[in-house]
């Protein structure tokens, strides 16, 4: 399944459980905090090592992501080439890690 087809899924099971399908039926800045919320819970998840099952890192990391789908399909954000445009900024960006606090091993 392509993320295209996948963000349709998504759209068309938010549609049927009425969680909405336009941006009248919806509050952005509060379809924004679920998805923090959800981040949230997995990192609590990871925190806590419950890597599968409820309340697990990959059991909300999903959710997060379904709600990022949802909230894309609604706002008609074309999530597929917008994340093929990102990764290609990615690949040009130039790291000085010299010059950041964060460290990737």
């Amino acid at each position: 399944m392509t993320i295209h087809e996948l963000s349709n899924k998504i759209s068309e099971i938010s549609r049927e459980k009425g969680f909405g399908d336009n941006k009248k039926d919806i509050n952005v800045g509060e379809k924004i905090a679920l998805i923090h919320s959800q981040i949230s819970s997995a990192y609590e998840g990871y925190r806590n090592k419950k890597m599968k099952g409820r309340w697990s890192f990959e059991n909300e990391i999903a959710g997060a992501i379904q709600r990022i789908f949802h909230l894309c399909g609604i706002l008609e954000v074309d999530i597929e080439k917008a994340l093929e445009k990102k990764l290609d900024e990615i690949k040009k960006r130039k790291w000085n890690w010299d010059k950041l606090n964060e460290k990737h091993v």
